[in-house]
């Protein structure tokens, strides 16, 4: 019960691992990000556009996950929502949670019956815990990498989790992944406002899996970038979606040779993007006109 609503959640059955919340001081963006040896562990991730992000973990009650989000929405801070949350768990020893809200405000847990090796370490602006350890030493290696690496959000938390496993990690070994990064200002609809969003429920190294999805997902969301750094991107990846769609760009600013570069990954993984681009020229999708068809495919169209 929270604020009147009845609400009921899966609960989780084994302990979920290592995980990191977090916001970044430049954009504003909040995540959370985990690994453990357990089935689609995920499911402990929690966050919302300009509100917060929890991870609840460790014999995980997955209800102080959204329960807690909705606490933080409705104006409780961190550690008020962590109390509230814990006065109502029959078996708050065996819990881990770890909240923060937009304002970069923290609050962790760590009960006195989490299986050890298990702790948290609270920063300025993130929060990493783990249980279920080899070392008690990865929480403290997680902060570390989290504060000396650069990138965005998603890199540095990332960073966090390798930094988990290069200290053995879990006792169990590893399975699955996610990483969850929201936007900064509260969205009208609930839908909007995720940033990255990166599951691996089932892997032999779901970090490394964890690691390529995110490569790919910035190759998505750069596709419209046409500098040369793009265009090498591209090239090496071998993406062919990428490189079709990024194709048609390079067409249309000028940059033919490029174009014809990119296009070529396309068309030679599947015949079908060749059929695709005629049938975009058809129907004026995309801005592909016979011009560029005739650019990419090397051939004079009929008018």
């Amino acid at each position: 019960m929270c604020n009147g609503r009845a609400r009921k959640f899966r609960r989780l059955g084994d302990s979920v691992t290592y995980s990191i919340v977090a916001t970044c001081p430049d954009t504003g963006q909040i995540g959370v990000a985990v690994q453990s040896h357990w089935f689609a562990a995920g499911v402990v991730c929690w966050a919302k556009a300009g509100i917060g992000a929890v991870a609840t973990q460790a014999m995980a009650l997955i209800d102080h996950g959204p329960l807690g989000i909705e606490l933080l929405e409705d104006g409780a801070q961190p550690h008020e929502a962590m109390k509230r949350r814990l006065s109502l768990d029959k078996s708050p020893e065996i819990r881990q949670v770890a909240m923060i809200d937009y304002k970069s405000r923290i609050s962790a847990h760590t009960g006195s019956d989490t299986i050890p090796e298990s702790g948290h370490f609270v920063g300025d602006g993130f929060s990493c815990q783990a249980n279920m350890m080899w070392n008690s030493t990865v929480w403290g290696c997680m902060a570390d990498a989290f504060v000396g690496s650069e990138g965005d959000l998603s890199s540095r938390m990332l960073a966090a989790l390798f930094a988990a496993e290069a200290e053995q990690g879990d006792i169990r070994g590893k399975q699955s992944a996610r990483l969850l990064v929201v936007d900064s200002d509260i969205q009208q609809y609930p839908w909007e406002g995720t940033i990255v969003d990166i599951r691996v429920d089932d892997h032999r190294e779901p970090l490394e899996e964890l690691d390529r999805l995110l490569k790919m997902h910035n190759e998505y969301v750069n596709i419209n970038s046409l500098d040369e750094k793009s265009i090498s991107q591209t090239m090496n990846s071998g993406n062919p979606e990428i490189a079709f769609w990024k194709s048609i760009g390079l067409v249309q600013s000028g940059q033919i040779s490029e174009a014809r570069e990119l296009a070529l990954i396309a068309f030679e993984e599947n015949s079908g993007w060749e059929e695709l681009l005629l049938r975009c020229a058809k129907n004026g999708l995309a801005g592909v006109t016979k011009d560029t068809i005739r650019a990419l495919l090397h051939t004079k169209q009929d008018d």
